[in-house]
């Protein structure tokens, strides 16, 4: 008995080996679009070539692949084969679904129980008909068996006919038709009412030679295929339970947006190097992004995967939020009181403009102490019954508190601590927007206007901003001649080697100290009055520049600015007059950013505690941007906002 099991299962290795076949790679060849010929998954396309696991392909490369014609058939393949044919049968009538919210090809595959192979079999203009709305051509039995709610509402009678039946079809069933040179398979299946596959029955080799415009093929006169419509929902289902209609463009966008990691394509990227960096497989990407069958481009917006699911409020009306200040009381510190009382006078006063609005707010305010008594002041937090934590300050208690509630994944707001080890966290939002984010908008910014200018950055003891722009820059512009220094005073105009004459530079100021931006103000002006065509960035707005705003302009200096407010604007007025209507004095720094971080966070929310929902806006306050990003798949949301200033002759 053992050895006719070793002799059968020999047997079957040499018949599974013979059922393969090579593919040798030429020009305009890729993994994606040679596992489509051979009806397999660029996956298994990989396995079964280890050796060009990068997707590397160079013309004349041999790869193994899996044939689906292969003349050597196994008893067991032929067995599968005959339960197939006879499953197939009362599938061989069509049907359609309309998209909703939400599907994708890899969604539909695995709901419908249908190989992407087969699903592209009946709709062959797939990738560009996956717009909501759209229909998508089905297995009959297979709609009424795993469709859901998407169950048809009308429907002709499906054919009894087996499959083999379709190809003996009476003349007078069909007629004839002149490809046109805008035709494809799906204007034409559905100009005709037939699924593909009948019409591949009709027409033998079209499958394999395609559609050429001025040949003629045929189609039948009459419509036998089945329409499936789907019965249109009040609600979209959203695994947040957020009710959005499904007729909503707008909305639509927002939970497509919302309910997926995306990534944009950088130079240098590679459909390998993104797989491994989310671990996912290719196959999942692709299927989530079909414009990838064309090629990777940057600056492509690619789905990776689907968020974990959004918070969602625990129970009652109102939303039960804690603010987590340093106060001190408890253990009779003041270091950080100041900072907490001025921060709490702002989030008071964001609190009762919405609750004004109607919003019904539980507010609970916890002294988190300092960095030694913290975890004693989460005793003060029932996770199971709290909707949103603003606070604490500092970034360890910011990871304790996340350990805390990591099982509720309630969102936590962190007002000032932002560091890449927080951004593991999915329920974490960072308000705090790093000194990269800044640098990098003034390399982008030197970068339009650079003409080989010598440039000098100013760094004032704070060199790490001033490394991290002089390697984008050099990465950035061509031929670049950077210096950096630490003071103003060494910024000098250049010497043109031709004639003598000073040469215009590019100064840059990487430092946030008042003094050095005033030295840096004087410095710039002083080279303008003598040499024509000096531009000068600053990372970090400083006062002066708002003193000397018309000899700056001279030098068309750019800033970016953030927690400055705009004291011209009716929303700015309103609430500073509030404020001081309130507590009899103009709001601090930290006042502000305390009335800021509340009255945006708040505002995100809705009845069901969804702040996640509403990540995806961009909010300006009271002087403070909000323009929230994930930091990475399923990673915390980190702020990217800030307001360029331009100062113009």
């Amino acid at each position: 008995m053992i050895k006719r099991f070793f002799i059968l299962s020999s047997l079957c290795m040499v018949l599974g080996v013979s059922a393969q076949q090579s593919h040798t790679v030429v020009k305009g060849d890729n993994p994606y679009n040679i596992a489509r010929k051979y009806g397999i998954t660029v996956d298994e396309l990989l396995k079964l070539n280890p050796k060009f696991k990068e997707g590397k392909l160079a013309i004349g490369d041999v790869l193994t692949v899996k044939s689906d014609k292969s003349s050597v058939k196994s008893p067991a393949s032929t067995i599968a084969k005959a339960a197939v044919v006879e499953k197939a049968k009362p599938t061989s009538q069509t049907g359609k679904i309309i998209l909703q919210p939400k599907q994708t090809i890899y969604g539909i595959t695995k709901q419908y129980r249908i190989s992407e192979t087969d699903l592209r079999k009946l709709n062959p203009e797939l990738d560009s008909h996956m717009k909501i709305g759209d229909e998508i051509t089905l297995p009959f039995d297979s709609i009424k068996k795993y469709g859901g709610d998407q169950q048809p509402v009308v429907a002709s009678k499906p054919t009894e006919k087996p499959v083999d039946v379709i190809a003996t079809n009476n003349a007078s069933d069909e007629e004839s038709y002149t490809i046109q040179s805008k035709d494809n398979y799906y204007r034409i299946t559905k100009q005709f009412g037939i699924s593909q596959q009948e019409l591949y029955t009709l027409n033998p080799g079209l499958e394999e030679k395609g559609l050429k415009p001025g040949e003629v093929i045929k189609v039948k006169k009459s419509n036998t295929t089945a329409v499936v419509s789907e019965p249109v929902n009040t609600k979209a289902k959203i695994d947040s339970g957020n009710e959005k209609s499904s007729t909503n463009s707008s909305n639509t966008n927002t939970v497509l947006a919302d309910e997926y990691v995306t990534y944009t394509v950088q130079q240098g990227d590679t459909v390998f190097s993104i797989v491994n960096k989310y671990g996912i497989s290719i196959d999942e990407l692709i299927a989530l992004n079909p414009d990838l069958s064309h090629g990777l481009k940057t600056g492509m917006v690619l789905k990776i995967k689907k968020l974990d699911p959004a918070y969602i409020k625990k129970s009652g009306d109102a939303l039960s939020v804690v603010l987590m200040l340093p106060f001190g009381y408890s253990t009779n510190e003041t270091q950080y009181r100041t900072m907490a009382i001025d921060f709490l006078t702002g989030a008071k006063l964001a609190i009762e403009r919405n609750a004004r609005t109607g919003q019904k707010l539980d507010i609970k305010i916890v002294d988190s102490g300092n960095e030694a008594s913290f975890r004693n002041s989460l005793t003060q937090i029932n996770p199971n019954n709290t909707d949103l934590i603003i606070g604490p300050f500092f970034k360890s208690n910011v990871i304790d508190v996340l350990d805390f509630t990591k099982t509720q994944k309630i969102p936590i707001v962190a007002p000032f601590a932002n560091s890449p080890e927080l951004y593991n966290y999915s329920n974490l939002v960072i308000i705090e927007t790093n000194d990269q984010t800044y640098a990098d908008k003034i390399v982008d910014e030197v970068k339009a206007v650079y003409s080989d200018q010598k440039i000098y950055i100013v760094a004032d003891g704070k060199k790490d901003n001033a490394n991290y722009i002089k390697a984008g820059l050099e990465k950035a512009v061509k031929n670049p001649n950077v210096m950096i220094v630490g003071s103003p005073a060494e910024i000098k105009a250049d010497q043109n080697m031709m004639t003598g004459q000073s040469a215009p530079v590019i100064a840059i100021l990487a430092s946030d100290n008042d003094g050095t931006g005033e030295a840096f103000s004087n410095k710039i002006i002083a080279l303008s009055k003598e040499v024509q065509g000096v531009k000068a960035f600053s990372m970090y707005y400083v006062p002066s520049f708002e003193k000397k705003v018309d000899e700056l302009s001279q030098v068309n200096l750019v800033y970016l600015m953030d927690r400055k407010i705009n004291t011209d604007g009716s929303f700015e007025k309103e609430i500073l007059a509030a404020y001081k209507s309130k507590y009899c004095k103009t709001p601090s720094r930290y006042a502000i950013i305390g009335f800021d971080v509340v009255n945006d966070m708040l505002t995100r929310e809705n009845k069901k505690g969804e702040i996640f929902k509403q990540m995806n806006k961009i909010q300006t306050q009271l002087a403070t941007k909000f323009e929230f990003v994930k930091s990475k798949a399923n990673g915390a949301y980190v702020n990217t906002g800030y307001r360029v200033i331009r100062l113009v002759p």
